[in-house]
C-alpha cells in the first residue's frame, strides 16, 4: 500500500489549504484514515481521522476550522483546513488502516508535506 499526499505549501494567517492523500495497492478496505503533523522539535500529534462509516475526530485546536472528508471511490482522504494559524505550521502526515474483517491489517503512512502559515 501506498499513500501519496498532496496539497501543501505556504498560506498567510487566515487563510485555507486543502490536503489529498491517495492510496492505492490495497487488495482490502480501509477503515480508519486520517491526518497526523509533527511541528519541528515536536512529536506526532493527531489532527483528524474519518473511519469508513464517516466518524470523525478532531484535536481541538483545529475544531471548527479543519474538516476531514474522504472519497472511498478514490480511496483518497481530504483534510480542509480553513482560517489558518501560524501554530498550525508542520509537516502533514497522512494514514490509513488497511482492514479485512473488523481487524486491522497494517498501518500505512504518507510521505508527509509541509504546512507553512504565515504571521
Amino acid at each position: 500500500v501506498q499513500l501519496q499526499a498532496s496539497g501543501g505549501g505556504l498560506q498567510q494567517a487566515g487563510g485555507s489549504l486543502r490536503l489529498s492523500c491517495a492510496a492505492s495497492g490495497t487488495m482490502f478496505s480501509f477503515n480508519e484514515m486520517g491526518w497526523y503533523r509533527q511541528r519541528a522539535g515536536e512529536q506526532r500529534e493527531l489532527v483528524a481521522t474519518i473511519t469508513a462509516a464517516g466518524h470523525s475526530r478532531y484535536v481541538e485546536s483545529v475544531k471548527g476550522r479543519f474538516i476531514i472528508s474522504r472519497d472511498d471511490s478514490k480511496n483518497t482522504v481530504y483534510l480542509q483546513m480553513n482560517n489558518l494559524e501560524p501554530g498550525d505550521t508542520a509537516v502533514y502526515y497522512c494514514s490509513a488502516d488497511e482492514e479485512l474483517g473488523g481487524v486491522v491489517l497494517t498501518t500505512t503512512w504518507g510521505q508527509g508535506t509541509l504546512v507553512t502559515v504565515s504571521s
